[in-house]
């Protein structure tokens, strides 16, 4: 990635779920891939619908949050619990190569997409030679 379009993870995260109130909070894995003309970042975050995924980005910063219901209401006694349901939490420190204004979500079959599109000085630009 170029100097200025770069995102690295806040150093304060955590990999593994925690226990937050009533329930857990993970980090959804994610993958960055960076195009000539943007960012794309896709992120794990299986049962969560697009009304309940919030996304900011303000002074550098791009926080993903999203809230997932329980799958059981009430009191349950699962014979085997391995599924773990609970919310999901990341940031990233973005730099300043990014258009903030034209950044997209969409979410499919539990996989966040981002979409963030260089700014017009982070695009590589091709130089032509003239001949003297």
């Amino acid at each position: 990635m170029t100097a200025e379009t770069t995102m690295e993870k806040k150093t304060h995260e955590v990999t593994r779920a925690e226990p937050v109130r009533q329930g857990f909070t993970y980090v959804p894995p994610v993958d960055i891939v960076e195009l000539p003309e943007e960012l794309v970042l896709m992120a794990d975050v299986p049962g969560a619908c697009p009304q309940d995924i919030d996304i900011k980005y303000e002074k550098g910063l791009l926080t993903l949050q999203a809230k997932v219901a329980p799958r059981q209401q009430g009191k349950t006694e699962f014979l085997v619990r391995e599924y773990g349901v609970g919310d999901y939490f990341r940031s990233f420190e973005v730099g300043e190569g990014i258009d903030a204004d034209k950044i997209e979500a969409s979410v499919q079959q539990g996989v966040l997409t981002l979409r963030l599109p260089k700014s017009a000085a982070a695009k590589p630009r091709k130089i032509a030679v003239r001949g003297a």
